[in-house]
């Protein structure tokens, strides 16, 4: 989940081609893999909500995780992997970045985002508390669910914040949920990319940026938006399935995002899109790569571009530094000038988007 490393460290490349449609076409052409890094989360902190009698209606907030310090990165990336070892070289690769930006913000601006969601559900009268959970790291999903329980919950709410649905990154989640759920009755909300508030929050961010750099620029920006690369094997169709049916909405529901916040900034000349932070290993990922869409928009003329990562719903290390860091390294050699918008970090909308889904989430166990 960090972006492109160095070539002996990714494999061969193919070449890809850039997308220049509002539905671009999807490549498999990036031998690599990917690794999130976040940072710990405390255990006073687990629970987002005001002070309040026990609550049996919940919700659960699902997070990737991070490590508290950079020695703790190789035990979290074999929590990433499922136990799988990676290349000391790689691992070094992921703790060079990660010293770079200090630490990722992940774990403090989900709790933010924990307690905006509270604060949105008690203003419809719905105090409840809101647990926060991670998935590769401190506090792990099992736990956060224990405690859930002994705490009195009966159902709850789980929206996992990564908007997109990969079935099989979010079956993951969903899977860690449920084999500790035992009597906690639990709604999973599988995806959400097309949410009218989620749409808003993203554009509400890009407008400003989108609106300066047209202005001191002379004329409309393009925009690049993003979502973090998967494997392809993890997204493709099972061999043999009539005309491809049965394969992964991930990749689709990323470009509907992005198509939609487009929608929402009227203005924008041209919008591309493409899958960020490729890792170094596990056979191919899908793309195309920022880098060589960066490199065929600069070939095209363009000398100033807006990137908006749409997968992402906070600060991390793939936007501190894939984007902050190495994203413009490649522009400015390019010279490209690459700006983003801020992230949706402390998004009052975005709060309202998540506990909208809350909402629907204890409506449907209500119904039951």
């Amino acid at each position: 989940m960090l972006g492109s490393f160095p070539p002996e460290l990714r494999g061969r490349l193919a070449a890809t081609s850039l997308l220049r449609s509002r539905e671009p076409t999807l490549s498999c052409n990036h031998s690599s893999q990917s690794y999130r890094d976040e940072r710990v989360l405390s255990e006073e902190n687990l629970l987002q909500a005001n002070d309040q009698r026990p609550s049996r209606q919940a919700v659960l907030l699902l997070a990737h995780g991070t490590p508290e310090t950079v020695d703790q990165i190789p035990e979290y990336l074999l929590n990433v992997t499922g136990g799988r070892q990676i290349p000391h070289e790689v691992v070094a690769e992921i703790q060079h970045r990660y010293s770079l930006i200090g630490h990722s913000p992940l774990t403090e601006i989900t709790l933010q985002q924990g307690r905006a969601v509270a604060a949105q559900l008690s203003v419809s009268g719905q105090l409840m508390p809101v647990y926060v959970a991670m998935r590769n790291w401190q506090p792990y999903i099992a736990d956060v669910v224990r405690r859930m329980r002994a705490d009195g919950v009966e159902e709850a709410a789980v929206i996992c914040l990564a908007p997109q649905n990969s079935r099989t990154s979010v079956g993951l989640y969903r899977s860690a949920v449920e084999s500790e759920a035992a009597g906690l009755r639990i709604d999973f909300t599988e995806g959400w990319a097309q949410h009218p508030l989620l749409i808003e929050a993203f554009a509400e961010r890009l407008r400003p940026v989108w609106t300066r750099l047209s202005t001191e620029n002379g004329a409309p920006v393009p925009v690049l938006f993003t979502a973090h690369s998967v494997p392809c094997r993890t997204i493709q169709a099972p061999a043999g399935s009539p005309d491809g049916q049965g394969g992964d909405p991930y990749a689709g529901e990323a470009k509907r995002t992005a198509a939609l916040v487009a929608a929402r900034v009227p203005g924008i000349p041209q919008w591309y899109f493409a899958f960020q932070s490729q890792g170094a290993s596990g056979g191919s990922w899908i793309g195309p790569t920022v880098e060589s869409t960066l490199e065929a928009l600069a070939a095209s003329g363009v000398k100033t571009l807006l990137l908006q990562p749409i997968g992402f719903l906070c600060d991390h290390v793939e936007i501190l530094y894939d984007v902050d860091i190495h994203f413009r390294e490649v522009a400015s050699k390019l010279n490209m000038r690459l700006e983003r918008p801020e992230s949706l970090n402390a998004s009052v909308t975005l709060a309202r988007a998540i506990a909208d889904l809350a909402r629907q989430g204890l409506s449907r166990l209500s119904s039951q």
